[in-house]
């Protein structure tokens, strides 16, 4: 059985007991939708990196804390949202600003083709930084569970043993930051939802 027909707890577990190329493959399935994830809580993509590469060293160092009582994506999302919101808190206490409102997909120098509509890209573009900006408004725990649930389409009960709520409070707190949410935007002007 080759490692990409293997289980995250599988891999994590041939990590466990000396297997590098399994951790390379843990690294490979989830590097994109974790940057993702801390992306969207920092908004600035040098610190997104940063916490993605301290995620992949606790995972590295902490092999061993991993037990089979949860699914490993849930201990893996827990552990980069932990460092996530411990950088957001320190950035808070330094009153820094960030500088950097380039996602990790913008390119420098895209050639377009005369076929594409420039307007509807600009247009994308803001709704994306409205809703980035509105999403940053919402208290922690409503961010964390729209991240969870809508950016990053986690299952209620992923998100619950995630955030450590019962389900019941994780939709609720989703309808909830999903209102809060429609509310800022419409605030703003903004008809997206």
């Amino acid at each position: 059985m080759s490692q990409f027909e293997l289980t995250d707890e599988e891999l994590i577990e041939k990590f466990q007991n000396g297997d590098i190329g399994a951790y390379t493959e843990i690294v490979n399935r989830y590097k994109d939708r974790l940057y993702n994830f801390i992306y969207r809580y920092l908004y600035d993509s040098d610190r997104a990196e940063d916490i993605l590469q301290d995620t992949f060293i606790k995972l590295y160092t902490h092999k061993n804390s991993y037990r089979q009582i949860a699914k490993f994506s849930t201990w893996l999302y827990t552990i980069a949202g932990n460092l996530a919101k411990t950088e957001l808190r320190k950035l808070k206490r330094r009153k820094t600003y960030s500088i950097s409102e380039v996602s990790r997909n913008e390119k420098e120098f895209i050639i377009k083709s005369p076929n594409t509509d420039t307007e509807n890209d600009a247009n994308s573009i803001n709704i994306e930084k409205s809703i980035q900006k509105a999403l940053n408004q919402l208290p922690q725990d409503f961010k964390t569970i729209i991240i969870l649930r809508d950016i990053q389409e986690l299952s209620y009960e992923d998100i619950s043993c995630i955030v450590n709520v019962p389900i019941g409070t994780v939709k609720s707190r989703i309808n909830r930051g999903r209102l809060k949410l429609q509310k800022l935007l419409t605030n703003k002007g903004e008809r997206i939802i």
